[in-house]
């Protein structure tokens, strides 16, 4: 149940503008409606898929996301635009699937934890957390840039707010589990303590390129404040 915070740290929903060309430079990355990559059956698909991934987080890293183009990527690989679009229907598809395997593997990480809670207080766990979230994301470049990313428009703002409340039932699971009760509305705390772990990773992200050590304890310290402060009042 505690590996569900690792997408306390994890918004990665962007706008798409249906208008972009394939010389378009990709300025967001798409929300869950664009297409998806083609998974390859065979073997030889398969590694001509990872090849193609493999490259665009090469691109992502070296040129940022503003570059990131497909005509780019086929230059880099020596192949034809074709092969890639093959697998990829768009270049958000290639980002995307990017975003989903590091999201994948993030939880994973923090999954391992759930061996080690037993006995542990919540803050601690929580805490615990912040720092494998942090440091996943110090370690993989493109992860910060793919999942820690701006937000913007209507659309993206959407995504964002369905993605907080989704986490924060998670959130509400797992104080009920102590026998507290998370008020819903006005305000809904649920959505608040996600925002604010989100908040601190996000910020230190932008203004530093990466999590420091002060806002990886900021993070755990704004989530874990808050809660108390619910823990106490339900006593």
């Amino acid at each position: 149940m505690i590996s569900i915070f690792v997408h306390l740290y994890v918004i990665h929903v962007k706008c798409y503008d249906s208008t972009m060309t394939e010389n378009t430079a990709i300025n967001y990355v798409t929300p869950a409606a664009a297409p998806a990559a083609r998974s390859p059956q065979q073997a030889r698909g398969r590694q001509r898929f990872e090849r193609i991934l493999e490259a665009a987080e090469e691109q992502l890293i070296q040129r940022g996301l503003s570059d990131f183009s497909i005509p780019e990527l086929a230059s880099s690989l020596k192949c034809t635009r074709t092969s890639i679009y093959h697998f990829f229907p768009t270049p958000y598809a290639i980002l995307n699937e990017l975003t989903r395997r590091h999201l994948m593997t993030l939880e994973e990480e923090v999954e391992k934890l759930s061996y080690t809670i037993e006995g542990k207080a919540w803050q601690e766990v929580i805490t615990e957390v912040a720092d494998i979230v942090a440091d996943y994301y110090n370690q993989h470049h493109a992860a910060r840039i793919l999942i820690l990313g701006s937000v913007a428009s209507h659309e993206s703002h959407q995504a964002l707010h369905l993605t907080i409340s989704h986490i924060g039932r998670h959130v509400d699971i797992l104080m009920r589990a102590i026998g507290v009760i998370l008020p819903s509305k006005n305000p809904d705390a649920k959505a608040l303590v996600v925002e604010l772990g989100t908040a601190c990773l996000r910020l230190s992200y932008f203004l530093h390129g990466e999590i420091t050590p002060a806002y990886r304890q900021e993070c755990a310290v704004a989530m874990i404040a808050y809660l108390e402060r619910i823990v106490q009042q339900s006593r």
